[in-house]
């Protein structure tokens, strides 16, 4: 769970971002597109979900991981 709102949004924002750039792409497919727009934007897709990943692992580690090490919970949070 997301603890900050701020951080929630602006995960969304670019969520938001991505499934517009998902769109494209998949109208690029159905017309045909050259291959390497479509890799270009593909590429581009994967990095903007890599920083997803990255602000979200670091919510976590911020966090979660540090809650759950309050509560004596280590092997749960080795686990993960």
């Amino acid at each position: 769970m997301l603890k900050l709102k701020t951080k929630k949004d602006n995960l969304l924002h670019r969520l938001k971002i991505v499934r517009g750039q998902l769109s494209t792409i998949i109208e690029m497919v159905e017309k045909d597109t050259y291959c390497i727009k479509i890799l270009n934007n593909s590429r581009s897709v994967q990095k903007a979900l890599k920083q997803v990943d990255m602000l979200i692992m670091e919510d976590h580690l911020k966090h979660c991981a540090v809650d759950q090490a309050r509560r004596g919970e280590t092997a749960k949070l080795v686990k993960e």
